[in-house]
């Protein structure tokens, strides 16, 4: 397909055919009609045109007569439905940690998405829309998305979860019990905006599953995955080479440049357009590196600087005080 193309990842597919069968709906059937070939369906890396999705999405509500059949797609939901990042999420150290990767990687889930996080003192709101219109948008996509985030949550955290409410952009359905026994919680219909809100200090406490070695391996499966068939996002392939090259020293400009084959000035005025610059590439994935690199206990601080690309150890200091306020042997104590 078009690199400019809009597209979602092909798993939300296969949920929506598992959701079909509880119907008794022949699911190749509204694949087929909505223009989806079922073949491919099976690879990994199989993404679906956005248009196409949400005609799938609104044929299959068609069929099944349920307005909620989103919350019913996100029961068969599994972390391996996002790739690697629906294991990165389980590895996060907190669920901020997490839903901070969600809005950094969400062109994996969708390239049209655009989800924010705001926060006040006490309240974290995941806010999520479209970068721009792409038609008429089926609500049960959207209530499915937010179902399988506060799924998430759930399977990271070990206790009970809820969000404080959710706001939904959507007409209040027949169904509309079904939403707040689902998300435990308060369900505002026909809002301005699709918001979940969420508790801040639940957020910020450490899961038990969290693992900084597994979480760095998938973050680089999750970059990759991007750099291969998001062209459009320059920003996350350079991440990708800076990773790659910093155990050989600090990459310049000119490095990341020749591996993308770019030139140097082609680089800096396409990352412009993005919204930032190489140095600050450069310096937050060095800082998101060190810290999950200082969690694990059997990598010395000599290691680190060799693997983030300074040339001595006091340099790193110097850098990852400038981040955190902490030398790297304060900030491995706290972790």
């Amino acid at each position: 397909m078009p690199d400019n193309q809009d597209t979602t990842l092909g798993t939300a597919a296969t949920l929506i055919g598992c959701a079909l069968e509880e119907y008794g709906i022949d699911a190749a059937d509204l694949f087929h009609e909505a223009g989806l070939a079922v073949d491919v369906l099976v690879a990994p890396d199989v993404r679906y045109p956005f248009s196409k999705m949400q005609n799938l999405w609104r044929l299959a509500v068609q069929r099944s007569g349920d307005a909620c059949f989103g919350l019913t797609v996100a029961r068969y939901f599994q972390p391996q439905a996002m790739h690697g990042l629906g294991f990165l999420w389980l590895s996060s150290d907190t669920l901020m940690d997490a839903l901070q990767r969600l809005v950094r990687y969400q062109r994996m889930i969708s390239t049209v998405s655009d989800i924010a996080l705001q926060k006040d003192d006490d309240t974290v709101r995941l806010v999520m829309g479209l970068r721009h219109s792409s038609g008429i948008i089926e609500p049960a996509s959207v209530d499915a998305g937010v179902a399988v985030f506060v799924s998430m949550c759930r399977l990271a955290i070990c206790h009970p979860f809820a969000p404080l409410r959710l706001q939904l952009k959507r007409p209040r359905p027949d169904c509309a019990e079904r939403f707040e026994e689902f998300f435990g919680a308060p369900v505002e219909f026909a809002a301005d905006a699709n918001i979940l809100h969420l508790d801040a200090a639940l957020l910020d406490r450490p899961l038990p599953g969290a693992n900084p070695e597994l979480a760095r391996a998938n973050d680089q499966v999750v970059i990759d995955y991007l750099s291969r068939f998001d062209h459009a996002n320059l920003s996350m392939q350079v991440r990708s080479r800076l990773i790659e090259l910093l155990p050989g020293g600090q990459p310049t400009q000119k490095d990341v440049a020749t591996e993308l084959n770019l030139s140097v000035r082609n680089l800096q005025r396409r990352l412009h357009a993005e919204g930032i610059s190489f140095k600050q590439l450069l310096d937050e994935t060095r800082r998101e590196l060190a810290a999950q690199y200082l969690q694990e206990n059997h990598r010395r601080i000599g290691e680190i600087t060799y693997l983030l690309g300074f040339s001595e150890p006091s340099n790193f200091t110097r850098a990852f005080r400038r981040w955190t306020g902490l030398s790297p042997n304060e900030y491995r104590h706290r972790a």
